[in-house]
């Protein structure tokens, strides 16, 4: 930040620049509804950012209204390269600036004119009447403007340019810009300058001459015969250059320079669009939460407190409950202390393990854990809590049971909103009922500044335990309304309440790795990528940095001469859709693929699993993610499971990495097609249920069909087209997709699409009818009533609405499926446990269950799951799992 001196300052902001940089600067974030927000996010960060470090007196942005100016008057291919607008940023622009204005601060736009003029203007207006004035933009033409009282400020790249920085950048003083640039041009705006000379041959120019003018008038002093030929040439055009690369500085606009004096901002306009587009963070930030829920809160320090509370606790119905941790793994962390609320307004926190200088005396943590273990377990009380499958892991680890919980607040909100991110408790309690409570990082703080927790005071602590026991308390009966109201019970109470309790069982059990396997590993992996590196270095001719985009750009596109693909910010994209289409025609693209798949592996499992073992377990303890998925189904995180290649040989040999303890194995049980199969029954198509019925294999089958062959004339890669079109329906997918994915031309797929249709029309009508009760409802359900909201249906963007389109049809299936597959594992989980049997689940990999047994409970276990599984719900088309077993994952899988 500059320093500022006495005069008023004056923030002058080039809207349109900073919108664009936003949009590129954060990627793929948008809100519940799916409405794009990442344009929005960064430009309202940035904006509160500036306010926080300049604090100006006056504020105001400018923006480019849409229409030719005076410059493409004089010059018709002003800008004309310029990409349109991307369809995910038009829909934000006047989202931003209705936040703008919510921040009380003038939008300045005038037809015709562009945001550099009016920025010009009002600078050199303004700095002539004694204010000092910031201009802030990452647009270079406008350091020409930078004079004593004017300076330019970059803040995402946080680089100030005063007149010395100004004439640093470009070799001269601000007023000459337009000169330089008159002469060598200026791609992004398409202004042509004098072709040939570029920023050094420019710079001496103007150094010799001092002018466009001069240069011309002055062109036979030009000892360069190239440069004075040219100039010569081209000297309208540069005339025309320097014209069009000139600030105006005499726009005639109204502006009244009280109107942009930073005010109080809209809280209430502001509250609610930080709602509407789900910015919690900004919320906290600017304080704009509704009331703070308060009570009567205290701590307890003596037994004689804590017997008290025993007492109030043993006399209620039901209380809610919360663990404060030491640190964020579940598996590792101490338990800092706990807090309980039993009724309105009352709650108190029990501090154990706060160590700082003058910290109070604390009760012990093992006589605590064992008064209140009776009353964890007594199943007359209800008890409720926040994200309860942490708090059991931790109070397993301690040898607790939990009985009779109530309502997970944090499942309960997943259930009425599963497209909502922030589920914190924050989030939910602002979201539920407009009250706000201290958030995790105004306890602790943020970054590098957080504090360790046992170094917290107890006094503050104990203010955000109680008010999250406080707000738990109050929200529960609330949502349990809601619940009902959208007929969510079932699914809540019979479904995702207990499978809390069978994956925080999961997560303590964990999954025992093969260490010196994962070693062995490491070698040959390190071997593999050597060899693909050298092959690589011969393909390209030379060596080069392989995990360089830059480097890559060369080799690919200049020494090998092939065909570019799309256009990036930093020169054409060499992501995994290029080098796959670029390797048709050469065999790089494809080792660079394969060296990368190599690469990652390595990197994300090989290297990282054997670090996350517990030292007290021996064995890795994933996170399941219960409300993560629109879908309702399951995610694995730290590390994730569910994303290991199962086809490829390096990804066979990371699961037979996962083992089984000595006399123990792995069994696992797939779902086969299970999706297809769900399709079959919610769309009744004749010919599909027929298919499953008789035990077809129904890509072969639909290769039959879509090909017009018999079957025994349907060839592997038919098959392989078919499987592709037969998940591409379940996916929504285009002819265009489906054309992407096949490498086809598009009216093929389309033929595709179109044959398969034909031959499964109660599919189509079913998938027609989706759409049309999804328009009209304004969500869709899975067999067991799990909603998912879908109001973007409605969206005038066409990609948005699109993309909501494909969810429509997905989710009901999708969606189903995973419910399937949970009530399988809660009817697994209660028959190992009735029959007193030692095996247990320790993995869901979406369609498969993994579990880990004795051998000899092996068969007993192989079958109860079978059995399970396939009769998990009667469906009219049957349910086929295969199931295996061995002493590590890929046997068991294979």
């Amino acid at each position: 930040m500059p320093e500022i001196d006495e005069k008023p300052l004056l923030v002058l902001v080039d809207g349109s620049n900073y919108v664009f940089r936003a949009f590129y600067a954060i990627r793929d974030l948008s809100n519940s509804k799916g409405f794009p927000t990442n344009a929005i996010y960064g430009f309202t960060t940035m904006l509160m950012k500036l306010r926080r470090d300049f604090n100006p007196q006056y504020l105001a942005i400018a923006f480019d209204l849409k229409g030719p100016t005076f410059r493409h008057e004089v010059f018709e291919s002003y800008k004309a390269h310029r990409k349109p607008v991307p369809d995910s940023l038009l829909p934000q622009i006047p989202a931003i600036k209705e936040i703008v204005r919510a921040f009380s601060i003038p939008i300045l736009e005038q037809q015709g004119t562009e945001a550099d003029d009016v920025i010009g203007t009002l600078a050199r207006r303004y700095a002539e009447e004694g204010l000092r004035v910031i201009i802030v933009s990452g647009d270079k033409d406008l350091m020409q403007l930078v004079t004593d009282d004017i300076i330019m400020v970059d803040t995402m790249k946080d680089k100030t340019y005063d007149k010395a920085a100004v004439k640093e950048r470009f070799g001269v003083e601000p007023e000459k810009i337009p000169e330089i640039l008159g002469i060598m041009g200026d791609t992004s705006d398409n202004i042509p300058g004098i072709p040939g000379v570029g920023p050094k041959g420019a710079l001496a120019l103007i150094e010799e001459f001092g002018t466009v003018d001069e240069v011309i008038e002055n062109v036979e002093k030009i000892m360069n015969g190239r440069v004075k030929k040219a100039v010569a040439e081209f000297a309208d055009q540069a005339r025309l250059s320097r014209r069009l690369a000139e600030i105006r500085i005499d726009v005639d606009i109204d502006f009244d320079l009280e109107k942009a004096r930073c005010d109080a901002p809209d809280r209430e306009r502001l509250k609610q669009l930080f709602k509407e587009y789900e910015f919690s963070l900004l919320l906290q930030d600017l304080k704009l939460d509704d009331a703070a829920l308060t009570g009567n809160y205290r701590s307890i320090l003596s037994q004689e407190e804590m017997t008290a509370l025993l007492s109030e606790l043993a006399r209620a119905r039901e209380f809610s409950f919360d663990i404060l941790l030491t640190g964020d793994e579940v598996m590792r962390a101490g338990i800092l202390g706990l807090s309980f609320c039993w009724k309105e307004g009352e709650a108190c926190y029990i501090p154990l393990h706060h160590d700082y200088e003058g910290a109070s005396g604390q009760l012990k943590e093992e006589e605590v854990l064992a008064d209140l273990q009776p009353l964890l377990a007594d199943e007359r009380i209800i008890k409720h809590s926040h994200d309860l499958k942490s708090q059991l892991v931790v109070l397993a680890r301690k040898g607790i049971q939990l009985r009779q919980a109530g309502v997970d607040t944090m499942v309960a909100a997943y259930l009425l909103n599963p497209a909502q991110r922030n589920l914190d408790l924050a989030d939910v309690l602002r979201e539920q009922l407009n009250r706000q409570i201290t958030g995790n990082s105004e306890l602790t703080g943020r970054g590098a500044k957080a504090l360790p927790r046992t170094g917290i005071a107890i006094e503050k602590t104990m203010d955000y335990a109680c008010q999250r026991v406080h707000a738990v308390f109050s929200l529960f009966e609330v949502m349990a309304e809601k619940i009902r109201r959208d007929e969510l019970e079932h699914l809540l109470h019979n479904v995702e309440m207990p499978l809390v309790f069978v994956l925080a069982d999961m997560e303590k059990k964990g999954v025992l790795l093969d260490l010196g396997l994962f070693r062995q590993l490491a070698d040959e992996m390190t071997q593999l990528l050597s060899l693909s590196e050298e092959r690589i270095y011969r393909l390209a001719g030379g060596k080069f940095n392989i995990n360089s985009p830059k480097q890559l750009q060369t080799v690919l596109f200049e020494d090998l001469g092939l065909a570019r693909g799309r256009k990036t910010k930093g020169g054409y994209s060499t992501d995994v859709d290029v080098l796959m289409q670029l390797a048709k025609s050469h065999e790089l693209p494809a080792e660079i693929l394969a060296y990368r798949s190599l690469a990652k592996l390595k990197c994300t499992y090989i290297d990282a699993l054997p670090l996350l073992v517990n030292p007290e377990t021996g064995r890795i303890h994933t996170s399941y993610n219960q409300t993560a998925t629109a879908t309702g189904r399951l995610s694995s995180s730290n590390p994730n499971l569910q994303n290991i290649p199962i086809r490829t040989m390096e990804g066979k040999r990371i699961r037979q990495a996962f083992i089984a303890p000595e006399g123990w194995e792995i069994v696992s049980a797939d779902y086969s097609q299970i999706e297809l199969r769900v399709l079959a029954h919610l769309s009744r198509d004749g010919a599909l249920t027929e298919a499953f019925a008789v035990g077809e294999d129904i890509h072969s089958r639909t290769a039959a069909d879509v090909f017009g062959v018999f079957p025994e004339m349907v060839s592997g890669e038919m098959r392989r087209q078919a499987k592709v079109i037969n998940f591409g329906i379940l996916y929504g997918m285009s002819a265009f997709g489906l054309a992407k994915e096949l490498g086809v031309p598009q009216k093929q797929a389309q033929a595709y699409i179109d044959g398969y249709f034909r031959r499964y029309e109660g599919v189509r009508r079913y998938l027609d009818g989706i759409l049309e009760q999804a328009r009209r409802d304004g969500f869709v359900t899975t067999l067991l009533k799990r909603r998912r909201y879908l109001p973007e249906l409605a969206n005038g963007n066409p990609l948005i609405r699109q993309f909501a389109e494909r969810m429509a049809i997905n989710t009901p299936i999708q969606g189903t499926a995973a419910d399937l597959i949970k009530v399988a594992m809660l009817n697994i989980a209660g028959r190992l446990r009735a029959r007193g049997l030692s095996a247990a689940m320790i993995m869901q990999v979406h369609d498969e269950l993994v579990l880990e047994t004795p051998a000899d409970e092996k068969a007993e276990v192989m079958a109860l799951v079978k059995e399970e599984m396939e009769g998990v719900i009667e469906l009219i088309v049957p349910l086929k799992v295969d199931i295996g077993s061995g002493k590590n994952w890929d046997e068991a899988h294979s």
